[in-house]
């Protein structure tokens, strides 16, 4: 077949459209703040706008990318805007972007050393470099008795710090003759919910997670559970696994975790720490104190990718006995099987995670860190935490307004003292009028609106702005509801 008719883009073609796409980028990222934050379309409005079948012809590039703007933007949430203060942030970055771009130039699968040695060596040095910058426990190093690996998300963390948990409480026999329905796994009633799709996985069972009440600051009381450890145990149960937070999703919440360490280490139990979004704060020495007992941890992860200006999805996943996640995980079929392998010299991070196949990620980490330096990324996070700090206090100046939670990083959870209906009025005029975009949970059983600064762009204009509008639409939603 003559080149002309290969179908592929050659690589001068490449070049062109590549460079086309990247100027798309920056100029979406000059002008992401013209966009509603939250889209505003209506469910089944995209796919109405899509052709109902595929071209039987390839089409031009440009034109393809022309059809971003019409078809595309109108259905995407922009999450880059730094008017974003929904959930926890999920930040991008250049440096970020052009790591995963290179990685998706590479194309490597790295399942294997031998699939790519740059994929697994890099790795393994950057998540080293890690344990330094955020002050972790030596332990978590790769020459140490543990080490780290990129996963996608915490969820898949937790998962893995869970199946390797019960197979260290079942002798490694639960794999090969399956959970008898004795295993018990704790986390607060605050802990992520994909710790209770982590038990349903693992073959645990949500019935045997158990939600440890939580003090007046929303985190685990480890009294509370001390004594579940210890009433499941005279029930002819096996307490295996304790997942503590560090930051929790509603109200970032700090678990005691040196306290829960002292419970976990005297009925050895696996401790995994949680610290998906405030992990990027140790990077700070002044908020270190947050996760003091974190040496105690048999396993801890953070996600780059909230907080720390690396595009989706990059998970940091340590351990401090690599050898029981490896035997926990690890299968070696004959097709997988070669010399570097065999060796015993080399990481092969199939054998760290569920999924066989795995992607190039420390690239856009690697440039990231290599790109802000330690100091860059301390400046911004300090920033981010100096505006929401300011933003509570605004909060609490305003007698109107009441502060739900502490604020120890930069979340802000607060409420509008005339009730539920009045928060949730306010919530939704703002998200609806496209200028911000705020979240809720329920705290001790009311609404509670939530915003959290940490959007890689988000500057003090954009906190005093919500502000401002906050309090505008809250006194339209009380003069609404007085004349209902």
């Amino acid at each position: 077949m003559s080149e002309e008719k290969s179908f592929h883009m050659t690589p001068d073609e490449f070049r062109r459209h590549g460079h086309a796409v990247v100027d798309w980028i920056a100029d979406y990222q000059s002008r992401v703040e013209s966009f509603p934050v939250l889209s505003q379309v209506k469910p089944g409005q995209i796919r109405a706008g899509l052709p109902q079948n595929p071209p039987s012809q390839g089409e031009d590039f440009d034109a393809i990318l022309k059809d971003i703007e019409p078809l595309i933007l109108p259905g995407v949430t922009h999450w880059q805007s730094p008017n974003f203060f929904g959930y926890f942030p999920c930040n991008a970055s250049g440096p970020g972007i052009l790591g995963d771009l290179l990685s998706s130039g590479l194309g490597v699968q790295g399942m294997l050393w031998s699939t790519s040695p740059a994929c697994t060596e890099l790795e393994t040095h950057v998540m080293d470099w890690l344990v330094g910058m955020l002050a972790l426990p030596e332990k978590f190093l790769s020459s140490s008795s543990g080490g780290g690996v990129i996963q996608d998300t915490a969820s898949s963390a937790a998962l893995c710090a869970l199946l390797a948990a019960r197979e260290r409480a079942t002798g490694y026999t639960s794999n090969q003759k399956g959970c008898d329905g004795k295993l018990i796994a704790y986390a607060s009633t605050q802990t992520h919910s994909s710790l209770q799709k982590a038990a349903m996985i693992a073959g645990i069972g949500v019935d045997n997670l158990r939600l440890i009440d939580v003090d007046e600051n929303f985190a685990m009381k480890a009294d509370a559970l001390a004594r579940q450890v210890e009433a499941d145990r005279r029930a002819g149960l096996t307490p295996c696994f304790v997942c503590a937070t560090v930051g929790t999703t509603s109200s970032n919440a700090m678990d005691p975790i040196g306290a829960i360490g002292e419970v976990c280490r005297k009925n050895n139990l696996w401790l995994h720490v949680d610290a998906a979004m405030s992990g990027t704060a140790m990077l700070c020495p002044e908020f270190r104190h947050l996760q003091n007992g974190v040496e105690l941890a048999d396993s801890y992860n953070f996600n780059p990718h909230k907080w720390m200006f690396t595009n989706f999805d990059c998970n940091c996943f340590w351990v401090a006995d690599r050898k029981a996640l490896i035997r926990t995980l690890s299968i070696l079929p004959e097709y997988l099987r070669n010399q570097a392998t065999e060796s015993g010299a080399v990481i092969d991070y199939r054998d760290w995670h569920i999924q066989l196949g795995r992607r190039f990620r420390s690239l856009k980490l690697w440039f990231v860190i290599r790109h802000y330096g330690v100091e860059g990324l301390q400046f911004h996070i300090r920033e981010h935490v100096r505006l929401a700090q300011e933003f509570a206090d605004w909060v609490h100046g305003d007698e109107r307004f009441e502060l739900a939670a502490p604020a120890p990083l930069n979340l802000v959870c607060f409420r509008h003292k005339a009730g539920d209906a009045t928060n949730q009025t306010i919530m939704d005029r703002l998200n609806g009028s496209g200028d911000l975009f705020l979240t809720h949970t329920k705290l001790n059983g009311k609404l509670t609106l939530r915003l959290c600064v940490g959007q890689t762009n988000t500057k003090a204009r954009h906190v005093e702005n919500a502000w401002k509008r906050i309090r505008e639409d809250a006194g339209k939603a009380v003069d609404v509801a007085e004349q209902g």
